[in-house]
């Protein structure tokens, strides 16, 4: 256990493993994903970590591993110090920070995008908004459990997602009494007039096409963020 300079304590868990090749490791957090485990007598179903991620993310915290093959591997995980609490006795071991961490009102919003790099052009778009937390799910049913469990103040959501289409998706979201009031922006690479219509009809807060128009969607965003306060 360790203080990070930012304003987070990492703890650490070490073991001395087979450790993970480095062209797997960007395939450790994806579901049922067992990176060849599947075939060994160890048991597991590969959605332990996705799991853990996301509950880590919820306490807006952040987890990642490092590893190196025949030697072990080192999994972490930080979370931020609260300032307004008191502060735990930790061991010598953990020295505690109060440094501030965030704005005083933090948003959260919840993309629902099954692309890697449309999810990578929004994670640094929305790093610009210091008071904006993200959340992303790159399959439906995830977001879905995610959007439950996380009440976020603002959704995006594609309409081409794999095994359920952002129609259907919106359509569940609108169904809970508490999702009912939370802003739902589709943002697709459906362009057409047409697409946008009934984008919109089906209820929609705002549609989005993509390619993305940098500042219109960093409008759009705050405006819902700031409408739904």
């Amino acid at each position: 256990c360790s203080a990070v300079d930012d304003g987070y304590v990492r703890i650490s868990i070490r073991d001395t493993g087979p450790g993970i090749p480095a062209g797997l490791l960007g395939k450790l957090f994806q579901p049922f994903n067992r990176l060849g485990a599947e075939s060994s007598a160890i048991e597991g179903t590969g959605i332990g970590l996705v799991i853990t991620r996301q509950l880590v993310e919820l306490m807006g915290g952040r987890i990642g591993v490092d590893s190196r093959v025949g030697e072990g591997s080192t999994f972490w995980l930080e979370l931020p110090l609260d300032d307004n609490s008191k502060q735990p006795e930790l061991s010598s071991s953990c020295i505690t920070d109060s440094r501030e961490v965030g704005p005083e009102r933090l948003y959260t919003v919840l993309y629902l995008e099954d692309n890697p790099a449309n999810l990578r052009l929004v994670s640094r778009l929305l790093a610009r908004r210091p008071h904006i937390h993200l959340l992303t799910a790159h399959e439906p049913q995830l977001g879905l459990d995610l959007a439950e469990a996380s009440r976020p103040d603002l959704i995006l959501l594609d309409i081409n997602l794999p095994g359920m289409d952002g129609y259907e998706v919106l359509a569940r979201l609108r169904a809970g009494d508490a999702d009912r009031s939370i802003p739902i922006l589709a943002v697709s690479a459906n362009a057409m007039p047409k697409d946008v219509e009934r984008g919109l009809k089906a209820g929609f807060d705002a549609y989005l096409t993509k390619p993305l128009d940098v500042d219109s969607f960093l409008r759009e965003v705050d405006e819902h963020l700031v409408g739904n306060s």
